[in-house]
């Protein structure tokens, strides 16, 4: 049986817990970062999965809506709404796998950081300059060993890199360790 979430007033990054076994007295849990779901967006899970799912909310008053598929049929306005954001979100993911399939670890951040402030981003406007946007960032910090993890990297070749982007004006940090991209000058 598949079933569908919805979030609503939240952020979730959800994450993937396979324990492995490299000796016969410990267990370990490998976390991989599988994404984020912002309010309103469904997402599926698959019934016996053989990974345990946990997700991980970014706001206070966090609300998951939980429905299995043949509770749609009953509203069939919603069911297709459920469905068009699925098409939506199948087609950023194609969009996911090309960045992630890049070659060049500073490629894959960059995507990365790109396509996740463009889904999730807030303007950022400093505080000299109130009329004119000067960016746009992630509202939420994320570690660089949580960006290591969703980009196949170490945290410290993540740190490393985030230097360069830094170095190049691809990126900022403002206050709160908050990723910021600044806005392409005309």
């Amino acid at each position: 049986i598949k079933s569908d979430w919805e979030v609503r007033r939240v952020l979730c990054r959800s994450a993937s817990r396979n324990k492995s076994s490299k000796s016969k007295t410990s267990d370990i849990s490998d976390e991989a970062f599988l994404g984020f779901v912002g309010a309103g967006q469904p997402f599926e899970l698959i019934a016996q999965s053989p990974f345990t799912l946990q997700a991980y909310a970014h706001a206070d008053q966090t609300t998951v809506l939980w429905m299995y598929w043949h509770d749609l049929d009953n509203w069939p306005h919603f069911r297709r709404e459920v469905l068009d954001a699925f098409r939506y979100q199948h087609q950023r993911k194609l969009l996911w796998l090309s960045t992630l399939g890049q070659r060049r670890t500073i490629d894959r951040l960059f995507g990365f950081l790109t396509l996740l402030i463009e889904e999730y981003g807030e303007p950022w406007i400093p505080q000299d300059k109130t009329e004119v946007t000067s960016g746009y960032y992630l509202p939420w910090p994320l570690t660089h060993a949580q960006i290591g993890s969703a980009i196949g990297s170490t945290r410290v070749t993540v740190t490393r890199l985030m230097g360069k982007l830094r170095q190049q004006g691809l990126i900022f940090i403002q206050n709160d360790n908050l990723i910021c991209l600044p806005t392409q000058s005309e």
